[in-house]
């Protein structure tokens, strides 16, 4: 079903490309840059080889990763479906 004078699937083309920007945007984003540090730039503890290797242009150590990955907490509260129980909350 196409809106005004778009043509059949023109909405569903454009949300799937949407989200395709966005899926690529978050994996740019997520590749280190660089050159590997020999020492964790948080807590200064020796970075291992492997680490280095595996991830070129890492900065932080296992520990501080997991420990800032820990940091985020899930947010909620809001129903985007927009139904009325949504919205007298």
């Amino acid at each position: 079903m196409a809106g005004g004078w778009a043509r059949d699937g023109a909405v569903s083309e454009q949300i799937e490309a949407s989200i395709n920007d966005e899926l690529a945007r978050l994996k740019a984003r997520r590749v280190p840059v660089g050159q590997s540090a020999e020492f964790c730039a948080e807590c200064e503890e020796p970075i291992p080889q492997a680490r280095r290797e595996a991830l070129p242009g890492v900065k932080l150590c296992i520990e501080c990763v997991r420990a800032r990955d820990g940091m985020h907490k899930a947010r909620g509260g809001i129903n985007r479906r927009g139904s009325k129980d949504s919205q007298l909350k």
